[in-house]
């Protein structure tokens, strides 16, 4: 399996790449410790961080937006997942607990500001291409009915688009009977700590997912 970038896409945003991470797993419910964590200090932080300067003047949200209206995407009117997470929080709402690989993934998401998304890849079929969505093209995304996914950065396989960093669709999600999954955190910057996002995902992923045998790379 290959993971690339198009030119459809680092022809509009020259900084984009994308950290991975590859891994086995048993998917739980629930681990308690990680939503201690979010409850005892992620929510409390941001909130601060948010009253001090606000959702724009968090930079991996900025530069996504900025990606997005490149490619021609209107980003308020398709957030990118890392945005309404924090607009959530910032509203009092809280998060969704859905199972200990996707709740991890907010936590780096909230953590970072990336957008992140993982998928099973047992029902990802050949290379995986982030490329730009065409015209018309849609796909029930998670929780949504179908996804207006033109002009967004959207990863594909040879079935077609299965994943963004708006929405994810329902072909490649993480359910507690997936095994093998790819953890994909969306870069739309030149930002320096893409490496130390990806180490620390690690960790979080093997400390409340019980990740093992992770395989790290970036992909430009």
């Amino acid at each position: 399996m290959r993971i690339a970038i198009d030119n459809s896409v680092k022809e509009k945003v020259e900084s984009v790449r994308l950290g991975c991470l590859i891994y086995d797993t048993e998917v739980k419910e629930k681990n308690e410790e990680l939503w201690r964590k979010f409850e005892d200090e992620v929510f409390p932080q941001l909130i601060s961080a948010i009253e001090e300067k606000g959702i724009s003047g968090i930079e991996n949200v900025s530069s996504s937006k900025k990606a997005y209206k490149s490619l021609g995407k209107d980003p308020n009117r398709y957030r990118v997942s890392s945005e309404a997470l924090y607009r959530r929080i910032k509203q009092g709402k809280g998060l969704y607990q859905i199972n200990t690989v996707v709740d991890v993934n907010n936590l780096i998401s909230l953590e970072t500001g990336f957008s992140v998304g993982s998928y099973d890849l047992k029902n990802v079929k050949g290379d995986i291409i982030l490329r730009k969505g065409a015209e018309g093209e849609t796909y029930k995304g998670i929780g949504k009915d179908d996804i207006n996914i033109e002009n967004l950065p959207i990863l594909t396989d040879s079935e077609g688009a299965f994943g963004s960093p708006t929405s994810d669709s329902t072909r490649a999600m993480v359910t507690l009977d997936s095994k093998k999954i790819l953890t994909l955190i969306y870069c739309f910057s030149k930002n320096e700590n893409l490496n130390i996002t990806l180490e620390s995902s690690k960790v979080y992923l093997e400390e409340y997912a019980g990740a093992k045998n992770i395989e790290l790379f970036i992909i430009e």
